[in-house]
């Protein structure tokens, strides 16, 4: 199913843990609308950024994947209102959160999260605070855009 002209049910919802586990990540309607929702923000993002396909590592996560992956109980990814991606063609993920953070583009929250690996969290959540912030696992949350240790 698609949601929007580039993003589609299969790639919002696709979970290599919940496949390997058996966990059911099937969103509901109300869901569904919300994944709606976000498929057009992420929308706005790709032509911010030059319409470069992106590359989405998590979307929607039932309870049950965002418990098994030790997710925020108050995760704007079990209501279909967030995303985690990577835009190779643009660059490197600082890049893009500085991009968006300096485009008009409504969110709620913006986080670079540092690992073995960077990406882009959006959450478009209800309150859409504007909240922009680094994350690792050393640092923990921080308010803006900047490297971390890791």
């Amino acid at each position: 199913m698609r949601l929007s002209d580039h993003f589609t049910l299969a790639e919002l919802t696709r979970s290599i843990v919940a496949q390997s586990r058996g966990i059911d990540n099937t969103p509901s309607a109300a869901q569904i609308d919300n994944l709606r929702t976000l498929a057009a923000t992420l929308e706005e993002v790709r032509e911010l950024l030059g319409g470069k396909p992106m590359i989405i590592t998590s979307g929607y996560r039932s309870p049950a994947l965002n418990r098994a992956i030790g997710g925020s109980q108050t995760s704007d990814h079990s209501n279909g209102l967030a995303a985690d991606f990577v835009c190779p063609g643009y660059g490197h993920v600082m890049h893009i959160c500085e991009a968006i953070r300096d485009s008009g583009i409504q969110f709620d929250q913006l986080i670079y999260e540092q690992g073995s690996t960077d990406w882009v969290h959006l959450g478009i959540g209800t309150r859409m605070r504007r909240q922009v912030m680094s994350w690792s696992r050393v640092a923990g949350y921080v308010q803006g855009i900047r490297r971390l240790q890791r």
